[in-house]
């Protein structure tokens, strides 16, 4: 828990960082560099994990020159193939030593230097810091995908967060150790949420600024990804709303 006094923080939160990395070159030293700075300022405990999966574009020989000058925070996870996005976010996790786990994308769509405005919304009442982009820069029609998205899993999955597509997050460690993240997808971000909510985590929910992509490709509308993605959130749907709905109704004859 983050307290105030005379606008310092005092019991400072122990943090665990974690970037997914997938052909990031361009991003991710610059990603490490600013939380290192933001860390320092809002923790005393702090590591920075970056999990590479499977990059091609030299982004893991940049990590390792990193890590020889940041060894003391910065530890690497190496994904020998690609595992999908989901598989990053749970090595990420199994990774995290800390008391909270935060972590972003390693491409710079969100600027870390904003966990700042996490921690200060941080609460001993609060399990989840949950982001939200105050305006979202893409193009349109990703934009109009993106809301139409939001809507229908929001209520497709009964979530109470407003932005369950903004990976920007400051979780309580403590708060996931009853349950397992499985999908390998996009589709995580959706199971983590359910997940929490279903454990009972409390949560609050902080603006950020989201940034248009300027390195790499998204890998949100490789077909093949698409479709896994969609394949993946039935099954989810299933296993999280349809089959505990149905068990209720047997039970309740």
């Amino acid at each position: 828990m983050a307290l105030r006094l005379e606008g310092d923080l005092v019991n400072k939160p122990s943090i665990s960082c974690f970037f997914p990395c997938f052909n990031d070159r361009g991003t991710i030293a610059s990603m490490v560099l600013s939380v290192l700075f933001t860390l320092k300022e809002v923790s005393d405990d702090y590591e920075v994990i970056v999990v590479d999966d499977g990059s091609e574009d030299g982004a893991r020989e940049l990590l390792e020159r990193m890590q020889g000058i940041f060894s003391e925070h910065l530890r690497l996870v190496f994904h020998e193939n690609n595992r999908g996005y989901g598989g990053a976010l749970i090595s990420g996790f199994a990774a995290a030593t800390k008391d909270w786990v935060f972590y972003t994308d390693g491409d710079a769509q969100y600027n870390p230097a904003q966990l700042k405005l996490l921690v200060e919304a941080m609460d001993e009442d609060i399990d989840l810091v949950q982001g939200y982009k105050t305006r979202r820069n893409d193009p349109i029609h990703r934009k109009f995908i993106g809301g139409i998205y939001q809507h229908l899993i929001r209520f497709g999955f009964g979530l109470e967060i407003w932005d369950v597509d903004c990976d920007f997050r400051l979780i309580r460690r403590k708060a996931m150790e009853d349950f397992h993240l499985t999908r390998r997808s996009g589709a995580i971000c959706v199971e983590l949420m359910r997940k929490l909510q279903d454990a009972g985590a409390r949560f609050t929910e902080v603006g950020v600024q989201h940034h248009f992509r300027v390195y790499g490709q998204s890998q949100i509308f490789n077909i093949s990804r698409l479709v896994r993605s969609l394949w993946q959130l039935g099954g989810l749907w299933i296993e999280l709303i349809g089959l505990p709905a149905w068990r209720g109704r047997r039970e309740s004859r």
